[in-house]
């Protein structure tokens, strides 16, 4: 019995020792995993001349009635309809990178639809968000305010998900 203790034992510590090892693997991985979204986040940002703003800072915006234009980019019926950001408006992009203007893409509206719906004043602060960090939508929407002049635009890379994470009330529409 005693040597089938030993044996158990040993096999114990193995399985803990590999266990362990294929653990801390894993957390490297998903570091390596975090570090390349990070950086794509960052070089968009900078190739879309926008700043970026996190959850908690943007509900304290909120709450302390900051005048600013919130945009949710994503699809109408499928998502903004059903849950959104209190006080969001919804201006549909695509996820693919869109250099050119195409109204197939932004469900039939044109240039001029966002530029009436961010307003004329150009340095009024704009926040533009779609569902999550790998979602590129509002890469899109936050660039294209900048190429329209804007010059105060945010991208809430967290979205929807990290709203609903944090616990924050959403909007939606009956």
């Amino acid at each position: 019995m005693g040597k089938w203790l030993q044996i158990g034992g040993m096999i114990a510590v193995l399985l803990l020792f590999g266990f362990g090892a294929a653990v801390a693997a894993d957390k490297f991985e998903e570091e390596f995993a975090w570090e390349k979204i990070a950086i794509g986040l960052h070089n968009q940002a900078v190739s879309g001349g926008y700043k970026l703003v996190g959850t908690e800072e943007l509900k304290g915006w909120i709450d302390a009635k900051k005048e600013m234009v919130l945009i949710d980019t994503m699809p109408y019926e499928e998502s903004y309809k059903k849950e959104h950001v209190p006080g969001a408006k919804q201006f549909l992009f695509p996820i693919p990178d869109m250099k050119v203007w195409d109204a197939k893409e932004t469900a039939g509206k044109s240039e001029q639809d966002l530029i009436n719906m961010l307003g004329p004043d150009k340095s009024k602060q704009v926040v533009i968000y779609c569902g999550f960090v790998k979602c590129t939508r509002s890469h899109n929407g936050a660039a294209w305010a900048v190429k329209n002049g804007y010059t105060n635009v945010y991208r809430y890379p967290g979205g929807i998900f990290a709203w609903k994470g944090a616990k924050h009330p959403v909007g939606s529409i009956k």
